[in-house]
């Protein structure tokens, strides 16, 4: 009987990261998954996303922004089926990558339903039947799904999860999107490229409401410009089937109305995956939205059971789910090892102008009682920026005014999702706006935009 030191449930960008890193360490380990390596993330999530945004850039160039360019298209046919096939080359190149680094680093694969029968036992049903995997330490990475409305069920034809809509061939003559958050914005941006006519409804009074209320607002500005219509402060009351589509009651700051179109995304966000998976038997402690309990080491309330990713509920991203899962397999290794700092985690949104932020929000540290420092730097000033064509936008840093410890920032513009890791190694390394503002930038470069941000925030600006 094999004895494993680590059997993981789950192989996304939590759980396969942290097999990794557990064999790196000696440690003689299983990842299981029901479906596939990768998660949802490499095969239906994240990088299929990102590979249909590029695509929809490329669009949304041709249809709209050709006379800026100085060129005119005619007889413009747009294959979005190839844009998909593309999607899916991308996510089946990295889902054979992660196969790979599992041979690589000896970790033995199971593809079948996991239950944990024990501290000591998980349980897989398997094509073959039935297996026990003994092991000293159980990892739990099962990631999340999507929330849904009470009385709302995905059809995968009118009514869409993420999950149909990453999938579909074609694109819908028109959709409504019930949520602003990431998911929602992002499929906005995508079938808006295409010509899509999108309405995006959201609850809450800004799109992307967990974050910085500005971001939302000059999102929501940048999406009225491409012809996305946004339903801020929107309740839906009701999703029901029409003769040729969905129709979405909903209530607002205008009262009562009825939006029609061929299709809707359900984009409200995500519950943890954590039911069969027998871990209420072993009294392993659940919050009340179901996410696992977990401490900085990554450990449950119960020994020899920990939790990485989505199903602990801290934050729902997969870098974030990585470095979970390699702090728990150093802990579980008895290794030198870090704890996390969530405030210190990026966040990314691959909208169409980008958006970024990490830390506080300047109303969210005042809160906490710090003296705050603002910097901010627009993207008309910067070169690169006109250059190419998407001047749109601003960089935003937030400092604590007693010692320079910049304490979180918000950027909206041009790529502004690779601005983020010096920013976030600022914070990791204690680097100060001082020594940002001396850093010396290359010119022309989107990166400017964050020395000049920290000129501002010494009182010394630069180029505006």
């Amino acid at each position: 009987m094999a004895l494993y030191d680590v059997v993981i449930i789950g192989a996304g960008p939590a759980g396969y990261v942290s097999a990794i890193r557990a064999a790196q360490l000696g440690l003689k380990t299983a990842i299981v998954d029901k479906e596939w390596l990768g998660g949802v993330c490499l095969n239906i999530g994240c990088v299929p996303s990102k590979a249909l945004l590029r695509n929809a850039e490329i669009a949304y160039i041709l249809r709209k922004k050709g006379k800026d360019f100085g060129f005119s298209v005619s007889g413009l046919e747009l294959d979005y089926a190839a844009a998909v096939k593309r999607s899916r080359k991308v996510a089946a190149r990295l889902t054979k990558g992660v196969g790979f680094l599992m041979k690589k680093n000896k970790v033995d694969v199971v593809m079948g339903t996991a239950r944990v029968a024990s501290p000591a036992e998980v349980v897989v049903q398997t094509e073959e039947g039935e297996t026990t995997l003994h092991t000293r330490n159980i990892v739990i990475a099962t990631g999340a799904k999507p929330a849904m409305l009470p009385g709302v069920t995905p059809d995968g034809e009118r009514i869409l999860t993420y999950r149909e809509a990453i999938l579909q061939t074609r694109t819908p003559k028109s959709a409504i999107i019930i949520g602003g958050g990431p998911i929602g914005v992002e499929f906005a941006t995508v079938w808006n490229a295409y010509g899509v006519p999108v309405t995006v409804v959201e609850m809450l009074p800004t799109l992307l409401p967990m974050e910085d209320p500005e971001l939302g607002t000059e999102l929501g500005k940048a999406f009225a410009k491409r012809g996305i219509k946004v339903l801020t402060g929107t309740k839906v009351e009701a999703v029901e089937a029409a003769k040729e589509g969905v129709q979405v009651k909903v209530s607002g700051k205008k009262g009562a109305d009825t939006l029609e179109a061929e299709q809707v995304l359900v984009a409200i966000g995500f519950r943890p995956n954590s039911e069969g998976l027998g871990l209420e038997d072993l009294g392993i402690r659940l919050t009340p939205k179901g996410a696992i309990e977990v401490d900085d080491r990554m450990a449950t309330n119960i020994p020899g059971i920990w939790a990485i990713g989505d199903v602990t509920g801290k934050m729902m991203l997969a870098h974030v789910g990585s470095a979970q899962g390699i702090v728990c397999a150093e802990n579980i290794a008895g290794a030198e090892t870090i704890t996390l700092d969530y405030d210190a985690m990026p966040r990314a949104v691959y909208t169409s102008p980008q958006v970024a932020a990490f830390g506080l929000t300047e109303a969210q540290a005042r809160e906490r009682g710090y003296e705050v420092k603002v910097g901010r730097f627009p993207f008309q000033a910067n070169g690169k920026a006109l250059g190419l064509g998407e001047s749109s936008g601003w960089v935003k840093l937030v400092v604590n005014a007693v010692d320079g410890e910049v304490l979180g920032a918000q950027m909206v513009g041009p790529e502004v999702t690779e601005l983020l890791p010096e920013l976030t190694l600022a914070r990791l390394m204690e680097i100060t706006p001082a020594e940002i503002a001396r850093n010396v930038h290359a010119h022309p470069t989107l990166s400017e935009v964050l020395m000049e941000a920290a000129h501002v925030v010494l009182g010394e600006p630069i180029h505006i």
